[in-house]
């Protein structure tokens, strides 16, 4: 378990983190969001000893990452993917970590298979493209076969067989009873890894809640997706109704405050053929734009 409580990170004058508090725990794949300068990275550099709080504190397995007694065998981190020093090969970068802790030549072999590095084990890891580095960092970072995992956009710079292998591999670690942590901006791969998401916003919490909660909970409910083959009879008897109907792109008919039903039988009631019959849902992308739209640090200028 992951456990960051009343956790404040201060710069001189600036507050990278404030007041925060949240947990992650086992069994569950937790996502990690938050706008550029939100103190993401902050926050996590903390749970694992590189940044001292302010106040307050993170913790992991009931410790503080400094006083863990083999750091690797009870947490996993990858926060950038090319760490390794470019001389060496992959297997020997590997080898000198597990023999920081007394970790066998056979679980270095293990997790170059798992990460699909046997092909290039023995390559300088100067020579490997971004995607083979993101490899070797998971591969690092389940070295020790640890019980808590942090990953810091994990899936970057990889190819859709790889954002497919770490997706089945974090969610069968979390199925195994282990805690995972995943930053990601991915919007539409971390919603379908993580299963929970904890939110931040200029240091301080937005949102903890499963991902499933959270999108219910911003969806613009009530609002139904329209083709039909003649759409303006349908949307002028809609409208004598009461029905707000706004007309998208397309001839389509996005119609609020009523169901899918509702809008099919009146349909067939004026003999009009429908192409596309439809409940807008909510997606995390949209749950997270709500969420973080006064809390974001850095905005683009529209282009003119």
């Amino acid at each position: 378990m992951i456990e960051v409580t009343h956790l404040t990170k201060r710069y001189g004058a600036s507050t990278a983190v404030d007041d925060l508090s949240f947990t992650v725990r086992p069994g569950t794949v937790t996502g990690f969001l938050g706008p550029n300068g939100a103190g993401k990275t902050t926050t996590i550099r903390a749970v694992v000893g590189l940044e001292r709080p302010t106040s307050g504190s993170a913790t992991v397995a009931g410790q503080r990452y400094a006083d863990l007694p083999a750091p690797l065998q009870e947490v996993g981190t990858m926060l950038d993917g090319r760490n390794a020093h470019p001389g060496r090969t992959a297997v020997g970068h590997l080898t000198g970590l597990a023999r920081t802790h007394g970790i066998g030549r056979a679980r270095v072999d293990q997790v170059i298979g798992l990460a699909g590095l046997e092909s290039v084990a023995r390559r300088r890891v100067g020579t490997f493209s971004l995607g083979m580095a993101q490899r070797l960092g998971i591969a690092a970072a389940l070295l020790g076969d640890p019980g808590i995992l942090i990953l810091d956009e994990p899936v970057n710079g990889l190819d859709p067989d790889g954002v497919l292998w770490i997706r089945h591999l974090l969610q069968a670690l979390a199925a195994e009873g282990r805690t995972v942590l995943l930053s990601s901006h991915l919007m539409s791969e971390l919603a379908e890894t993580a299963s929970r998401v904890v939110v931040i916003g200029q240091g301080r919490l937005l949102a903890d809640e499963d991902i499933d909660t959270l999108v219910a909970a911003t969806a613009r409910a009530g609002v139904v997706r329209v083709r039909a083959t003649d759409a303006a009879p349908l949307a002028r008897a809609l409208e004598r109704r009461g029905t707000p109907v706004t007309l998208e792109e397309g001839g389509v008919l996005e119609v609020a405050g009523t169901d899918a039903a509702a809008v099919g039988a009146l349909a067939a009631g004026l003999g009009i053929t429908l192409l596309e019959l439809s409940t807008v849902s909510g997606t995390l992308e949209d749950a997270y734009l709500g969420l973080t739209a006064g809390a974001v640090q850095y905005r683009a200028e529209a282009a003119r």
